[in-house]
């Protein structure tokens, strides 16, 4: 799964990466992304246009605007059986742009044990010229006595090589060539053949302090690598 990410660069370098026209005022530095934060997101009706999107999927049918956890991350391989992504995966795809992603590993001296997450080692995954990247999304308008909220899912795969080391699941990162054919409006088995494990050849990993354990703190030494003992 993908349960925390960043997206620390300012407006004018995302405006410039994406080529888009406008970013949204609510659209925030953030270094450590957590669920229920707004997240930058062009969705796939408005792609000249970064927003800010709510992260966790509020459905449109759904009768409260709460959404259950793993509703941050929708499986690739299920998108359509599930009732909640089939229709979202035809007609309302968006990108969610991020420039790293957090994952946690068990210790190798715990492996064979029960470990509790705070004992995990959590590891910080980019690109390898450190450049901003585009998660493979889901988004929907959920409204309800006069409320409109705007949510999405991050797209997950199976690992790469790299990622595999660390955890059994990756957020799908969309090949920058891919970027607006992912927006457009082609078939569903054109959409869900791009849902791969990226390049691992083109990413690195480092380990991180387990600062980024804590949802609220926000601060750019998360960035810093950090060594653990054996």
């Amino acid at each position: 799964m993908c349960g925390r990410f960043s997206q620390s660069k300012d407006k004018q370098t995302i405006k410039k990466r994406f080529n888009v026209k406008k970013v949204a005022d609510e659209v925030m530095p953030l270094f450590n992304v957590a669920p229920d934060q707004d997240v930058a997101a062009i969705l796939n009706d408005s792609p000249d246009e970064i927003k800010a999107v709510r992260w966790g999927l509020v459905p449109s049918w759904s009768k409260e605007e709460k959404h259950p956890y793993n509703m941050i991350n929708a499986k690739s391989e299920e998108l359509l059986e599930k009732v909640s992504y089939k229709r979202l995966i035809r007609y309302k795809r968006c990108m969610v742009i991020a420039e790293s992603f957090y994952e946690w590993k068990k210790p190798e001296a715990d492996k064979d044990k029960k470990s509790k997450s705070k004992s995990k080692i959590p590891y910080r995954i980019l690109l390898k010229n450190e450049d901003l990247f585009a998660f493979a999304g889901l988004w929907d308008i959920w409204e309800k006595d006069g409320k409109k909220i705007i949510s999405c899912s991050i797209i997950t795969a199976k690992p790469n090589i790299l990622v595999a080391g660390i955890h059994d699941r990756m957020p799908v990162i969309l090949p920058q060539a891919l970027e607006k054919e992912w927006l457009s409006d082609i078939p569903v088995e054109k959409a869900l053949a791009m849902l791969k494990p990226y390049d691992s050849e083109l990413m690195k990993a480092y380990t991180i302090s387990r600062k980024v354990n804590i949802p609220t703190y926000n601060a750019p030494d998360i960035h810093e690598e950090f060594a653990y003992q054996a």
